[in-house]
């Protein structure tokens, strides 16, 4: 085992690297945790602009050449420093392209770094993992605008499709729209009309990725007031992004740049990445756009997970996991999952995954202020690095969490969840979170209780029931949350001994 500086347990000799050096950014990512779910440990991007004078000369300038090579010396040296394992170094299209892009690579070369120089179909590929790996049952097309290029890819039924990439990266796109007015619309048409793809996408959801479009979401989730600060799943009608070019074009920069989290470095090119999804969402016929937060980085590790690995649940896994690093007792979610699922036997699958991934973190909260124990079990659900969840999904988690770990209910559910989930999925939740604390004031969080006892509904009440030989677990406080379950569900509480 290897213990990094920062983190305070052990984590997995096998935790890797990737270095991506695009075409606006170079950016080091470091992970840790479970195969299927990487965990990222250490992020850092420099903004070169490798592909910024590629439209006009065809070569990487200096001055992001410079960048380039102090952003590669600092990379190769943290993950020297910090015992990186694997290490992969991927370049794209800038480096792809420019007339002195090889200078770039023996330069990461003499570093010990071993660059890969991915083809077109290959990012394409790379971006089309990446959206599986967060978004499993994804099925439409995915887009990922990068510096120099944008990738197009069919996903479906967990699969990769046909892939296609044009030289429309967010660098290159100023120059065509210089030319003449209208001239981005014509270029993207016959673009795609050459390559076959006009009207691919049509009644099917666009994908995004890549930092210039999730910028474009963080700015409209700004000017509708969005209650949740997480970009992954956000969602843009075709007619609203063409209303965001619009607002775009009419807002001062300076005032784009005062805008809360959005990357300063993004906006001189916002207009652009706008202007290149809308002419390119219209060509395909998409439905609508759905942002993801995973890409090309994550497409490589997903790529090259075996096939068991890849077909775990992305949510339950990373649950797993933060339930063990933040809980006391590392099984006791599975056990208390089964314990009260005999109570909600009418969940469907979608409710009863989102109901284990409740209870996986049901222990959460325990080091928490006791003030405070519920508002972090609902800022975990609500904030936490999920994915392969959308926005109603981590509200309900949030509220099974909020009543687990004793919050009220009398106002009914805290801020924001009844903004992005329907009341009737919050309040079973609400009675989820109530079984969740009966197991886990029974129990004490050990497994016995809950593998030697049973709950269930019969005969209008909710019976709790106990072997004759461990009739003392039925205590007051145990005793007083039964009745708050029972209640909540319409019934009495009653107990049985066996």
């Amino acid at each position: 085992m290897i213990r990094l500086p920062w983190i305070s347990r052990p984590v997995s000799a096998a935790h890797s690297a990737i270095i991506d050096i695009g075409s606006n950014s170079i950016r080091l990512v470091v992970y840790g945790g479970p195969d299927r779910i990487p965990a990222t440990l250490f992020n850092e991007k420099v903004l070169a602009g490798l592909g910024r004078s590629l439209a006009e000369t065809g070569r990487i300038e200096p001055e992001a050449m410079a960048l380039a090579s102090t952003a590669l010396h600092r990379f190769a040296w943290l993950t020297r420093e910090m015992q990186v394992e694997v290490v992969r170094t991927v370049a794209t299209a800038a480096v792809r392209d420019a007339a002195n892009g090889h200078e770039l690579v023996a330069l990461a070369e003499s570093l010990g770094l071993t660059v890969e120089t991915l083809t077109g179909e290959e990012e394409a590929q790379a971006a089309g993992h990446g959206v599986l790996s967060a978004i499993p049952d994804a099925d439409g097309i995915v887009g990922d605008l990068g510096g120099g290029s944008l990738e197009l890819v069919r996903i479906k039924n967990g699969k990769i499709g046909d892939r296609v990439s044009f030289p429309l990266g967010v660098l290159r796109i100023g120059a065509i729209r210089e030319r003449r007015a209208g001239e981005l619309d014509r270029v993207v048409q016959r673009l795609v009309a050459d390559a076959g793809w006009t009207g691919r996408g049509k009644g099917l959801p666009f994908y995004l990725v890549g930092g210039s479009w999730r910028t474009l979401a963080r700015f409209d989730m700004h000017l509708t007031g969005y209650p949740l600060p997480i970009a992954h799943g956000y969602t843009m009608s075709l007619a609203r992004i063409a209303e965001l070019e619009r607002i775009i074009a009419d807002t001062p920069r300076a005032d784009l740049k005062a805008v809360p989290n959005l990357s300063g470095g993004r906006v001189p090119t916002l207009d652009n990445a706008t202007a290149v999804l809308s002419a390119m969402a219209r060509q395909l016929g998409s439905a609508t756009t759905m942002i993801s937060a995973y890409g090309l980085r994550e497409g490589l590790l997903y790529a090259a997970m075996p096939a068991a690995v890849r077909k775990q649940d992305p949510l339950i896994v990373a649950a797993h996991d933060e339930g063990a690093r933040q809980g006391r007792f590392v099984e006791h979610g599975d056990l208390l999952h089964k314990w009260i699922a005999p109570l909600f036997p009418d969940d469907d699958p979608a409710a009863v995954r989102l109901r284990h991934a409740a209870c996986l973190l049901a222990d959460v909260g325990w080091h928490a202020n006791p003030e405070f124990r519920a508002e972090r079990g609902v800022e975990i659900a609500l904030h936490g690095n999920w994915v392969a969840i959308d926005a109603a999904g981590r509200a309900i988690v949030a509220q099974a969490l909020h009543s687990c770990l004793g919050g009220g209910s009398a106002e009914g559910p805290p801020e924001p969840l009844g903004r992005l989930a329907p009341i009737a999925a919050l309040e079973a939740a609400h009675r989820w979170g109530l079984a969740m604390r009966l197991g886990q004031r029974l129990s004490g969080g050990v497994a016995t209780p809950l593998q030697r006892t049973d709950v269930r509904r019969k005969r209008g009440q909710v019976e709790l029931v106990v072997p004759t030989a461990d009739v003392a677990l039925y205590g007051e406080a145990v005793q007083k949350r039964h009745r708050a379950l029972a209640t909540a569900l319409g019934m009495d509480a009653a107990l049985v001994t066996r």
